[in-house]
């Protein structure tokens, strides 16, 4: 059995890892805990593993808090930098029997959807990406939209391939989207969505797209109880929920 304790719990997807966590037969929840609450009490509770899905503002300071108490972290929590993951790299190596699952996307299409735009990105020389979220999202672009294009500007760096043509010139501030490492990526913000990304590749002639919908949370969950069962067999910090997956 496995202790859980869950940061963010009100929220609309803390609520739902409540819920996942408590049917699970080899999980448990110890404790329950929102903005202001003291973490300690999650150590208190003999949590093993603590799932956070708070704010931006407050994920860092959780790891960390949850770090120097001994518990392993799993992360759903969107808008990290590469310095703030350096800086919990650095941590962890304070502690070398946690581990910290770090994932911007738990659900099990939009974790294939990344590692298959990676492989097919060097195929094709235009690649764009669009993600489309609820309006109530803080953050722009969405943290999975953001390490889907990280991957294809790896991928396709690696195969020598520059950045995809485009001879726009004249354009209204923004119509060109994002630039994530010279890959563009577009967000879109509009009440009835849940969480969706799309994938765009081009060669002269023919077109091949990549697309992931999450209609409802309840799609992240047997992502989210993945990585709470395998976090704490990485040590260190663990970026994308592919790594505990046989991709």
């Amino acid at each position: 059995m496995i202790n859980v304790a869950v940061l963010g719990a009100s929220g609309r997807m803390g609520t739902h890892v409540v819920n996942a966590v408590s049917a699970a037969d080899d999980l448990s929840v110890v404790a329950t805990l929102d903005h202001g609450d003291d973490l300690a009490a999650a150590a208190h509770a003999k949590a093993q593993v603590a799932v956070d899905f708070t704010v931006p503002s407050a994920t860092e300071a959780n790891v960390h808090a949850l770090i120097d108490l001994g518990i392993n972290a799993v992360v759903g929590t969107s808008g990290w930098t590469q310095d703030a993951l350096d800086r919990v790299e650095e941590h962890l190596r304070e502690r070398p029997d946690l581990g910290v699952l770090i994932a911007p996307n738990f659900a099990l299409g939009a974790v294939l959807a990344m590692r298959m735009s990676a492989l097919a990105a060097k195929y094709f020389e235009s690649v764009e990406v669009i993600e489309l979220h609820h309006p109530d999202k803080v953050d722009a672009p969405s943290g999975t939209a953001v390490h889907t294009a990280a991957g294809i500007a790896a991928a396709r760096a690696e195969a020598g391939i520059g950045a995809s043509p485009d001879a726009t010139e004249d354009f209204t501030n923004g119509a060109r989207g994002a630039d994530v490492n010279g890959v563009r990526v577009h967000s879109v913000r509009l009440r009835g969505l849940v969480a969706h990304e799309e994938i765009l590749m081009g060669n002269p002639g023919e077109q091949f797209s990549i697309r992931t919908d999450s209609f409802d949370r309840v799609s992240f969950m047997p992502g989210v109880l993945l990585g709470i069962r395998e976090v704490g067999n990485y040590s260190g910090l663990t970026v994308g929920l592919d790594k505990f997956m046989s991709l």
